[in-house]
Order: C-alpha cells, then structure tokens, then sequence
C-alpha cells in the first residue's frame, strides 16, 4: 500500500522486482519531495509555485537529453533514458501539485476527476511502463484503480484535510445531500452525512472494481502486487462503513489483522 506518506506512489516494495528498485526509488523521489514542495512547512503559495516551476525546468532539460546537476534529477534522467519513460506524466505530477496550492475546493465530481487524473494515474502509467505493459486497456485500468486509490484516500482523510482547510468532496455532492460545509465535523452521525459518505464510498468501490481486472492480466509480482493494492483499497472502504462513516471521531485505517483479510482475498482473485 501507501509509501510513507506520498499516499498515491504505488509500490507494495517487497513484491517490487529488485531490478526496478533503482527507477522506482528515482521516481519515488522525485514525485514525494515535489509533494513536501506543495504540502509541507511554511513556505508562501509564491514560494512554492516557485520551486515547483524550477522542478518543471528540470524535467524539461530531462527531456531534452540533458543530464541536471542537481543529485535528484541526475538519477530521474538515467532512469528516464535507460527505459525511455515519458516526461509528460511527471509534468502532469508537478501540475496536480501546483494545484494544490491554490486550490482548496472542487465544484463537481469532473473537476476531481481531473485533479486525480494529474496527481495519482500518472503514476500508475509510469510503472506499466517499466513493466513494458503498456497499452489501452491497461492503460484504462490503472488510471482506474489510481483515481480510486486516491478518492479512498480522501474519504478517509477528510477530517485531516478540513484542518489544513481543504475540502474534497465536490460542492455538487454536499449541496445534493444537503450538507453545508460549515457544519463539516459537527454532527458526522447525521443521516445526512452518512448518506453523503455512503455515495462517495460506493462510487469509489464501483471504480476501484472497474480496474480490478488488470491485476489478472499483469504477470508475476506486479500482478500481486495490484492485488494487495485493489483489496486494501476495498478493505479501507469497509473500514469506513463500519466506523457508520465517523471519519471524524478516528481516522479508518487497515490493522493488522486486516492484512490477513486482503492477502485471503487477493489470493482469492
């Protein structure tokens, strides 16, 4: 699942193929400091879009064949070139991040979709395109499971991200519910809330299933690897029902013993 706490990397790193080590830590890298960058410590919006800007010339010069002298893009190059990875889905990370920034609340489901479609789906594409399986159909189905993965993130994450002033849920689905955002956290026993989470968890449950089959398509470790990742998602969203959708009073997450239920269900697949 989630590596540290870049939550849309997608690395279960002990089914990672040790060959792929090396690429997938340079990516890693890069996307999570990019992260910090938009996220973490003190820095004015200015500041940060600054920094983010300067990663994007980076990727540019990436592009161009240029090896940057900066330690962290020196070893993104050689992975780029060494197995010929797109630049656009970095720029796309760096856009989604950039948003973040500025960006605090989403009218409609369309408007996070693409959000997701910017800060989580292109890192799915760029592991199948280490794994050299890259074609449409994949291609559909990771973006897929990556979106959900990242909407699973925020159903479970929205007390935390109410406190940094950040709303996911759309402003469509609140107002279809009749929830009013002031009132976010007050009463998360209301029907109300419940019947907003409960469409929000089954929408991510229905997308998360769409994808489902790619994980019995990809071969050998990357394969179960999708597994883990498909049934923690779902183990996450059980979570959250059984918790009635109180997301506020504790933050749902997979224990232990719930690690035995997703490895069942994943051998089951």
């Amino acid at each position: 699942m989630p590596v540290e706490h870049y939550e849309n990397f997608p690395v279960a790193s002990f089914l990672l193929p040790r060959r792929l080590v090396p690429a997938v830590e340079a990516i890693y890298a890069f996307a999570r400091s990019a992260d910090d960058i938009a996220d973490e410590g003190d820095a004015l919006p200015a500041e940060r879009q600054a920094s983010l800007e300067r990663y994007g010339q980076e990727l540019d010069a990436i592009e161009r064949g240029a090896i940057p002298a900066d330690p962290m893009f020196a070893r993104l190059a050689r992975v780029v070139a060494e197995y010929r990875l797109p630049v656009a889905p970095m720029h796309d990370l760096l856009s989604a991040f950039r948003q973040d920034v500025v960006t605090a609340r989403y009218a409609d489901y369309t408007q996070l979709l693409d959000y997701c479609r910017r800060s989580a789906n292109p890192v799915g594409r760029l592991m199948l395109e280490l794994y050299d399986a890259v074609d449409e159909r994949n291609l559909r189905d990771s973006d897929a499971i990556c979106t959900s993965l990242q909407l699973i993130n925020f159903w479970q994450d929205v007390a935390i991200d109410l406190a940094k002033g950040r709303i996911y849920i759309p402003r469509e689905d609140l107002e279809r519910h009749a929830v009013l955002e002031t009132e976010l956290g007050r009463d998360p026993a209301s029907p109300a809330w419940r019947a907003l989470m409960r469409f929000e968890v089954d929408r991510a449950r229905a997308l998360i299933q769409s994808g489902a089959p790619l994980a019995l398509r990809l071969p050998g470790r990357v394969g179960w690897e999708l597994r883990l990742m498909i049934q923690g998602g779902l183990r996450i969203l059980e979570a959250i029902e059984k918790v009635d959708y109180d997301v506020f009073t504790r933050r749902p997450t997979l224990q232990p013993a719930d690690w035995i239920v997703v490895a069942w269900r994943a051998l089951k697949m």
